[in-house]
């Protein structure tokens, strides 16, 4: 049974915290390193719902994907919902490790987990790390879809692939566009649109985009735009993270038990389509 700073070592090793952005947090963000580990859960958020989870699970580790804490703080009182986390994780002996920025651009990553999740095949990473010689690492992901399919039926797969949301997908451009290369950015994409068209694809799948960018994205050039749940396009790599988890395990002897929270955590809770007779 490994000790918490022998896990949090391996997983420093698969997502390096000197690799996240400079205003990121990331790295553990309470735990003893001596307590020994045997279960350790996966998700996106650290909200009070999936502290709950991890307590229910007799988790060591709760592993995320968002900072709880992304600027400083004087205060862990549990009178606020950031403080009550941490309080209910350290009375229950679970540590919390988050893997942010560096988790987005390493490989595999977050936009690698989401590739996989929509069947493309993966050819690079869209904003490459100048740092890897490899040509592997950095935000985004530029894919291949194989046999291509117009861009309606390419939404609607990605509605399926998905974990299912209120949001669904949203798109834009014309449906009938044939699709045959995407770029994928799990979570926020809209800053990424340079790179986007820099890469020639015929889509862009990513999450939070705006009206602003949307829109000159569409007078720029016919790419298309599918916009996907923030928490949905982020899910998969708690998939991926656990399974790069397990084989660690396997390789030391640890004898890890490795979950993934399916609580859905997006906080938009019910969608009402429009109707055409409203204007």
């Amino acid at each position: 049974m490994p000790a918490l700073s022998e896990v949090i070592a391996a997983l420093d090793a698969l997502w390096p915290p000197e690799r996240a952005e400079q205003w990121d947090a990331v790295g553990t963000v309470c735990g003893d390193p001596g307590a020994p580990v045997t279960r350790v859960l996966f998700a996106v958020d650290p909200v009070q719902e999936v502290v709950e989870e991890a307590v229910q699970l007799g988790a060591g580790l709760l592993v995320t994907h968002h900072p709880l804490y992304l600027r400083g703080t004087t205060t862990v009182a549990a009178s606020t919902f950031k403080g009550r986390a941490v309080h209910t994780l350290i009375k229950n002996d679970i540590a919390l490790h988050v893997a942010h920025t560096n988790a987005d651009r390493a490989d595999p990553g977050v936009s690698d987990a989401l590739a996989g999740a929509l069947d493309l095949r993966v050819t690079g990473p869209l904003v490459p790390d100048p740092d890897d010689p490899a040509g592997r690492r950095g935000l985004g992901r530029v894919c291949e879809l194989d046999p291509p399919m117009d861009l309606a039926a390419f939404a609607e797969h990605a509605a399926k692939r998905l974990p299912a949301t209120a949001q669904g997908v949203r798109v834009a451009g014309d449906p009938a566009r044939t699709i045959r290369t995407v770029a994928v950015c799990g979570g926020s994409g809209d800053s990424l649109f340079d790179a986007v068209r820099a890469a020639g694809v015929d889509a862009y799948v990513t999450a939070d985009l705006r009206h602003h960018p949307a829109s000159e994205a569409q007078q720029h050039s016919p790419l298309a735009l599918v916009d996907a749940a923030h928490w949905a396009t982020e899910w998969p790599w708690a998939e991926q993270a656990a399974a790069q988890l397990d084989e660690i395990s396997d390789r030391h002897g640890w004898g890890l038990r490795t979950h993934v929270s399916k609580i859905v955590t997006d906080p938009w809770t019910a969608h009402a389509a429009s109707s055409t007779h409203n204007h």
